[in-house]
C-alpha cells in the first residue's frame, strides 16, 4: 500500500482511520527502511478491535455515555502513541455529533432533484437549523471537555491535533462554531484542518460559504484534506472534475501546510495522477 502511494510521487502518506491492526507491522517496516514517511494520522488508528471497515465515529467525544467517551478517550490516545512511533506531527479528530435523523441525506436528495431553490427546502433548512442549535449545548461540552485532557497527552509529544470541519450538518463543531472552539482552545496545539470536500458539500447545499469559512479560520489552519465534490455530493473525487474553486482557496494556502490527497479507491492511478497536477497547476508545487 505504502509502495504505491510512494509510486504516485509523494513522500508521505497519512494514516487513516481503517487501518487494521494487522497491518501495522508492514507499515512500521516501510517506515524505519526509509521508504515512505508519516505526515499525519486520522483518528481512530489503528481500527479498533471489532469494527470491520473505516469507523471514525465508532466512538464520539459528544455521547452521553461515559463508556462511549471512555473508549473515544482510550483509542484516541493509541492513535497519539503510533503517531508518535512513526514521528507524524498531527492527528486529525472527529468530535462527534447531535443526535439528529437524516437532514443531511434528505437536503442532498432534494439538491440533487434540482430542489433546492423551493420552498420545503428552505423550511427543511431551517428546521434543521434551529433543530440542532437547540441541541447542541451537551454534546459540545462533552466533546471540548475530553479535547482539554487529549491536548495534555498531544502536546509533551510535539503533536498537533487537528480539529476537522465535517460534511453532515449534525456533526460538531457546527460551522458557525469553529472560531468559538478557537477562542476556548489557544493553545497551538489545538489547530484547524480543512477538509475541501466537505465544506464544498455544504457549499453545494446553501449552508455555508466555502471560501469565507475557509479565510475565518485561517489564522489556525494547518492543513487540507483534498478532494473535489461533484454536485452535489459525491466527494472524494480528484481535483478538476468537481464544483471546489480550488483558484479561490489559494490565497490561504501556505506552502508549510500539510496537504493530504484523500482520493477514492475506485480512481485509477492516472486519474488520482491527473488530479493531483491539476491542483499543483492552480497552488503551485507544496
Amino acid at each position: 500500500m505504502l509502495r504505491e502511494i510512494r509510486e504516485l510521487g509523494f513522500e508521505y502518506a497519512e494514516l487513516s482511520h481503517g487501518i487494521r491492526i494487522s497491518l501495522l507491522p508492514g507499515i512500521l517496516q516501510a517506515v524505519d527502511a526509509g521508504e515512505i514517511r508519516i505526515s499525519s494520522l486520522h483518528n481512530f488508528c489503528p481500527l479498533p478491535l471489532g469494527a470491520d471497515r473505516a469507523s471514525p465515529n465508532i466512538f464520539k467525544f459528544s455521547s452521553d455515555d461515559p463508556r462511549e467517551r471512555a473508549s473515544a478517550w482510550k483509542h484516541t490516545l493509541k492513535t497519539l502513541q503510533l503517531a508518535e512511533r512513526v514521528q507524524a506531527k498531527l492527528v486529525v479528530l472527529h468530535l462527534g455529533s447531535v443526535e439528529m435523523d437524516g437532514y443531511t441525506e434528505k437536503l442532498i436528495e432534494l439538491a440533487a432533484a434540482g430542489k433546492k431553490d423551493t420552498p420545503k427546502y428552505q423550511k427543511l433548512c431551517a428546521e434543521v437549523l434551529a433543530k440542532r442549535e437547540a441541541r447542541k449545548e451537551r454534546p459540545l461540552q462533552a466533546a471540548l471537555e475530553l479535547l482539554s485532557r487529549l491536548v495534555d497527552e498531544a502536546k509533551p509529544r510535539g503533536i498537533k491535533l487537528g480539529i476537522e470541519n465535517r460534511e453532515a450538518i449534525e456533526e460538531l463543531p457546527f460551522d458557525t462554531d469553529l472560531t468559538l472552539v478557537f477562542r476556548e482552545f489557544r493553545d497551538p496545539t489545538v489547530v484547524y484542518w480543512h477538509d475541501t470536500g466537505h465544506a464544498q458539500i455544504k457549499h453545494n447545499l446553501g449552508l455555508i460559504d466555502h471560501t469565507m469559512l475557509l479565510a475565518a479560520l485561517a489564522d489556525r489552519l494547518h492543513g487540507f484534506h483534498i478532494h473535489d465534490v461533484i454536485f452535489p455530493a459525491r466527494d472524494h473525487r480528484p481535483p478538476g472534475v468537481g464544483s471546489i474553486d480550488f483558484a479561490a482557496l489559494k490565497p490561504w494556502v501556505k506552502p508549510e501546510h500539510l496537504k493530504v490527497f484523500e482520493l477514492s479507491p475506485s480512481l485509477s492511478a492516472e486519474e488520482a495522477r491527473a488530479g493531483i497536477e491539476h491542483l499543483k497547476a492552480i497552488w503551485g508545487e507544496p
